[in-house]
C-alpha cells in the first residue's frame, strides 16, 4: 500500500511541475495525457497485487 501511495504522490508531483512549466495549450494536454497513462498503469499494477493477495487468502479457506 505504501508503495502505491508514494508512487502516486511522485506522479502527481511530476504532473504538477510539468503543468506549471507548460506555456501552451498543447503542452498542458500533453502533460495531462502522460500523467493519466502513468496513473492508469500504477492503478492496474496495484489492483493486480491486491487481487493476488485476495486469491492467496481465498485459497486457504476451505469450501463448504
Amino acid at each position: 500500500m505504501a508503495g502505491y501511495t508514494s508512487d502516486v504522490a511522485k506522479s502527481h508531483k511530476k504532473f504538477t511541475a510539468a503543468l506549471n512549466r507548460a506555456k501552451t495549450r498543447q503542452a498542458c494536454l500533453s502533460a495531462y495525457w502522460k500523467h493519466k497513462k502513468e496513473h492508469e498503469n500504477l492503478l492496474k499494477k496495484h489492483l493486480k497485487e491486491e487481487l493476488a493477495d485476495v486469491n492467496k487468502k481465498k485459497a486457504k479457506i476451505p469450501y463448504r
